[in-house]
């Protein structure tokens, strides 16, 4: 017997990292608060970079970022910034570094203010993932009026490398936005 091979997105291509995160994690919606903490600081790391350079680092990040616990990292201090800016396993960006302590302690403000950061996030898209119809990649955008409105929103809460594209990407991670193509087996 013949295994049929799985039609997927194109974006994966033959990495096999791509490849496993495309298959579990992209588009399948995300409810727990530090893998959320999580995917928006590599959002933000993946500013000007490809995704699968942060996937490659994403495990001496989570050992660098001590598990992305928010509340530990919204304690980082003037050593631990000098400590992830000598950390070769992860990327070495002062601005986006200093931008993941800050968001880290805006983090913690909006889980405050509204119970949780998931029902925050959540409510910029009805609290339902938005499943696009999507042929070709050509026919991806890379931003929203939803993600517009999530990132002026985060801006506003003092987050920093919130744009509305790197918040789009942050919607796709976590489920809030399926744009797997209508062909793939994730759809």
């Amino acid at each position: 017997m013949v295994m049929k091979e799985l039609k997927r997105c194109p974006w994966p291509s033959n990495d096999p990292l791509m490849i496993e995160y495309h298959d579990k994690e992209w588009g399948v919606p995300l409810h727990d608060e530090r893998k959320i903490f999580e995917f928006i600081v590599l959002e933000g790391m993946q500013a000007g970079l490809s995704w699968a350079t942060v996937l490659r680092k994403r495990e001496n990040f989570r050992k660098a970022y001590r598990g992305f616990d928010p509340h530990i990292v919204a304690r980082f201090t003037h050593r631990d910034l000098e400590r992830l800016l000598n950390d070769p396993g992860i990327i070495r960006n002062r601005l986006k570094i200093k931008a993941s302590i800050a968001n880290a302690r805006a983090f913690l403000a909006v889980q405050k203010e509204f119970g949780s950061f998931d029902k925050y996030m959540w409510q910029f898209v009805g609290g339902k993932p938005i499943k696009h119809r999507i042929r070709a990649m050509s026919q991806m955008p890379a931003t929203s009026p939803e993600s517009d409105l999530f990132s002026r929103d985060l801006k506003q809460r003092g987050f920093k490398f919130v744009g509305s594209t790197i918040i789009y990407a942050h919607m796709q991670a976590t489920g809030m936005i399926n744009d797997h193509l209508l062909s793939c087996f994730r759809y």
